[in-house]
Order: structure tokens, then sequence, then C-alpha cells
């Protein structure tokens, strides 16, 4: 840094405000600055720096590695808004999320004085395994419905919200009621988005419709939809995630029921791609940039002993061709 100053006939005071991006330097001495790293190939010491400022600089994730769009979506974004807050990023990838493993994780972290850790965690099992580390360093969990206490703190998109998006608009189209294709219920948001389903037809006063018990994958969405088929379509599903509703579209074109002639179908994430679903898929789009920087806004906060803002992020329905008004002779 010394040198870089001596290039730049600046202080090494002025060459740390260059590097923290504070607003007091003038655009000239930034730039001259800047040139002199450029040129002499500069770059920041992190271990001495933690030396300094007894600041490791890093915090831990900690996810199950899930291949499926919203947690591997969750790792992305998290990642991108650490890097923008300046943090190094520590994963830790388990299999399941049991006492054991988790107790591993934390030890893990806590070995490279982590400032503090972040779990993207989807299933209800996650809290009793994060209790007795609430007191070792500041914890944020990405999950839905995870009542907040035991110093655990919570953040996420609000998967009611979106589940009662996708009913009440199939219901805005005229369907007396709505079939739920929900996903594996020891996942938080499948349980949130069940909720919300319910919710939602009970506030319109329609009837309760089918609760159908899946996984996330397309497979299941297909076998569900022959059985469906089988045994006569509702006029309207609400699947989970758009994989599940992949698999729907799919068992409903070879059978010949028209989507959204017969039956409406309304998936959840807004995937890449699902705009080139046949029919493009109506879905719930969640925010996962947003979530990203939620999440750090939150265990940034935590590590400052600052009150913390619990709201979660906002879900937005988009509305493709896999919807439509209730079939004819099939209404109320």
């Amino acid at each position: 840094m010394s040198d870089v100053a001596a290039r730049a006939g600046v202080s090494h005071q002025t060459v740390s405000r260059v590097l923290n991006d504070h607003p007091s330097v003038r655009p000239e001495t930034r730039d001259r600055v800047l040139a002199a790293i450029a040129e002499l190939g500069y770059r920041r010491n992190t271990a001495a720096r933690a030396l300094v400022t007894r600041r490791s600089g890093t915090i831990g994730v900690m996810t199950t590695g899930s291949p499926y769009f919203g947690p591997s979506s969750t790792l992305i974004a998290v990642e991108e808004a650490a890097r923008e807050y300046g943090y190094f990023v520590s994963v830790a990838t388990l299999a399941v999320f049991d006492q054991d493993g988790v107790s591993r994780a934390v030890e893990h972290f806590l070995s490279q004085s982590v400032e503090g850790v972040i779990v993207i965690a989807p299933h209800a099992e996650v809290r009793d395994a994060l209790a007795p580390y609430v007191d070792e360093v500041p914890l944020v969990t990405i999950a839905a419905g995870f009542a907040e206490g035991l110093g655990v703190h919570t953040m996420s998109v609000d998967q009611e919200l979106g589940a009662r998006l996708a009913t009440r608009h199939l219901l805005d189209l005229g369907h007396r009621t709505v079939t739920h294709l929900a996903g594996p219920q020891d996942w938080l948001d499948a349980r949130a988005r069940v909720e919300g389903w319910r919710a939602e037809l009970h506030a319109a006063g329609a009837p309760e419709g089918e609760l159908i018990q899946g996984d996330w994958g397309a497979d299941c969405g297909y076998l569900v939809g022959q059985a469906l088929v089988e045994r006569g379509a509702p006029t309207a599903v609400f699947a989970a995630n758009d994989q599940l509703a992949l698999g729907l579209l799919r068992a409903f074109h070879e059978a010949g029921v028209s989507v959204p002639g017969d039956v409406s179908v309304v998936g959840f994430d807004d995937i890449m791609g699902s705009a080139h679903f046949i029919p493009p898929l109506t879905t719930v789009r969640q925010d996962f940039t947003a979530l990203g920087r939620r999440c750090l806004e939150m265990l940034h906060s935590a590590m400052a002993n600052e009150e913390l803002d619990h709201t979660p992020v906002v879900p937005h329905l988009v509305v493709r061709s896999s919807t439509g008004p209730v079939p004819v002779g099939r209404g109320r």
C-alpha cells in the first residue's frame, strides 16, 4: 500500500480510503490511485488485514447442496450479495441437517473465525440443530415459516403470499376451487405454500380443493397428471413448483387435455425457460437477488447488535398462457 501511495503521490490513508470506496476522495485522486494499483499489480493481504482489524472478513454459508432451483438460486444470491458487502464466503454442504452434521459445519466455520453464519434452511429440523450455537456466532436462516426467537434470525421470500397470489388468480378467472399439488412437507417452503393455498380458498369462501402430496420433480408431476386425467381433471391446479407443473403439462398434452382450455395450471419459482413451456407457464416469481441482499443486511445488523428487519421479500405473480377462464359448463 505504501508503494501505491508513493506512485500516486498521496498518503497511505488516501489509498485506504480509495480501497474502501470512501466518498471523501476527489475523483481525480481516486483515478490516480486506481492507476497506480493497476500498474503495480497491488492486491490486499487479507491475512495481514485480519491481524490488524481482528476481523476475518468471512461469513459461513451452510446449505444442503440441493439441485433444486430455489436453494441453488438462494446460494448464488447470497454469495453475490456477500461480495458486494466485501465478505469472503466459506460454504459447507450438508446432505442431512441433523445435529451431528450441523455441529461439524459450525465448528468448521468457527475455526475460520467467521463473523456470522447464514443457513439456507428449507427443512423443519434445522432450528433445533442450530440452538446450541446461538451464543457462539450471529445466525441467520433463510426459511419460510420460521418463528423468531432462540437467537436465530430469519429471512425469506413470503411463500404463503405467493401461494395466495396463485390461488386468487385462478379463483378470479372463475374456477370454483383449486387443486394443489404440494411439495414434500418436510420442506418449510412447501408447508407455507399449502397454508397460503388453503387460506386464500377459505378467505374467498371457496370449497377446499384436493391436496395432493408430491415431491419437487417433473416425474411426480407427470404421474399425478396421468392420475388426474383418469379420474377427471379439475379445472385448476396450483403446482408447488415449476418442475411439477412441467410434468402436469406433459401428461395433459398426451391425454388431449387442453391447457388452459380444459384446465388451468400455475407453477411457482419462474425458473429459467418457464416462459417457453407449452403453453408458457403462469407462475410465482421469487426475487432471489433481493433475498440475498436482505439476508446480508440482516446478518450485518445482527453482527452490529442493531435492530433487525424481518419483513419477508414479496413475490410476484407472472401471468402467461397456461391459465384462462373456467371452461364453459364447469363454472360456479
